[in-house]
């Protein structure tokens, strides 16, 4: 696999296709969907309404961040790997 290969696979998963493993994941450490969303709200600045619509839309990673209303200021300041599907490391925060 060339390198970035798995980034761009990333960027091009639909947000709704990954949404519920995210909720499963937060469910099974004892946490909610409302914080989940919670944090998603933190992060991009999207609301109820407006996730509610990328879910619907069926939008792409890429698409999802770089049409987030508002980026929190610290986004940067988040390191670490995004897990996807048990599949380990999928991409950088």
């Amino acid at each position: 696999m060339k390198p970035g290969a798995n980034n761009e696979r990333v960027r091009r998963m639909t947000f709704a296709t990954v949404y519920p493993l995210y909720v499963n994941k937060v469910e099974r450490k004892g946490r909610t969907k409302e914080e989940l969303h919670t944090i998603i709200h933190w992060l991009t600045g999207y609301t109820e309404k407006g996730l509610q619509k990328v879910l619907d839309t069926k939008v792409d990673f890429e698409t999802f961040f770089a049409k987030a209303p508002r980026m929190h200021a610290n986004v940067t300041m988040i390191t670490g790997l995004i897990p996807l599907h048990g599949t380990g490391p999928a991409a950088t925060a």
